[in-house]
């Protein structure tokens, strides 16, 4: 398992300026080819300036959930540092 990307970002409109959420499509690479799963993430900054980065999918995914969360958190937190992810 390999993550490639996270494609069509929408950023949804929440009034609460230190909760950012997103949903997207995140396309990995499975034994079979790259496939293509939807998810909703959000990306909350404490009072502490900590972020804290929740994953969640909407499709049914194939493959053990833990290992494919733990690199799209590391991915997202890459994304917003670099300030790629949609405003």
């Amino acid at each position: 398992m390999k993550l490639i990307n996270i494609k069509d970002i929408v950023r949804k409109d929440v009034p609460i300026y230190y909760r950012l959420l997103y949903t997207g499509v995140a396309v990995i690479d499975m034994t079979k080819g790259p496939e293509n799963y939807r998810i909703d993430f959000a990306i909350e900054i404490k009072p502490t300036g900590q972020k804290e980065i929740s994953v969640s999918f909407l499709d049914d995914l194939n493959y053990p959930l833990v290992p494919v969360v733990k690199e799209l958190k590391h991915f997202i937190d890459t994304m917003h540092t670099n300030g790629v992810l949609p405003d």
